[in-house]
């Protein structure tokens, strides 16, 4: 579990099942899939058939395929973008009936997407249950121009939009399911720290 101060920071528990949830969707990649099957293993067979797994594929590497075999849920779809998943999770959400459960597993941008969209079709964040593996890269909201900055592994990192050096916060927003970041040199432009990776 990732722990910090900041009270903004995202708590990710872990996944446990809820066997009295009628439908299950469940949002994962590579890395949180094996979360997922541990927890199709403990849930059983019935479980199983009642989830829908989404399983990011960024790299669209071949072990998707294995792993999908290997969590037997009802229905495995894979995908290849973030926001892909996210999109498919809110318009399913949209038209859910009362009794969906949503888990999510993986990355924090992952998390955060998965997230976002329950929070946006009203789900209140703490019914979405998540748990982090894998990569600690962050999404990163320049403060200063508002661009969002994907897969960020380093700190400090340069916006591409304005091009400010900025130091990445422990801050969270669960509406923009993005870290805060938040120029390291204003006073002057001339110190430029040393770049550091930290979320890898």
């Amino acid at each position: 579990m990732l722990v910090s101060e900041i009270k903004s920071r995202p708590q990710y528990p872990g996944l446990e099942p809820d066997l009295n949830a009628r439908s299950n969707l469940v949002v994962c990649d590579q890395a949180g899939a094996e979360a997922v099957i541990e927890m199709m293993e403990k849930a059983g067979a019935d479980f199983a058939r009642k989830s829908t797994v989404f399983l990011l594929d960024e790299n669209r590497a071949p072990p998707a395929t294995s792993l999908a075999e290997r969590m037997k849920p009802a229905d495995t779809v894979i995908h290849y973008q973030i926001a892909s998943i996210a999109t498919q999770l809110a318009g399913l959400l949209q038209g859910a009936k009362m009794g969906v459960r949503v888990y999510a597993a993986g990355s924090e941008p992952l998390i955060g997407s998965a997230v976002q969209a329950a929070m946006q079709q009203g789900i209140d964040h703490m019914s979405v249950r998540t748990e982090h593996r894998g990569s600690l890269k962050r999404r990163v909201q320049c403060v200063h121009c508002k661009t969002m900055i994907e897969n960020v592994t380093v700190n400090p990192v340069e916006c591409p939009g304005c091009g400010l050096l900025l130091t990445v916060r422990d801050h969270y927003s669960r509406r923009l399911a993005a870290f805060q970041g938040v120029c390291i040199n204003a006073e002057d432009p001339s110190e430029v720290p040393a770049q550091e990776v930290m979320y890898l």
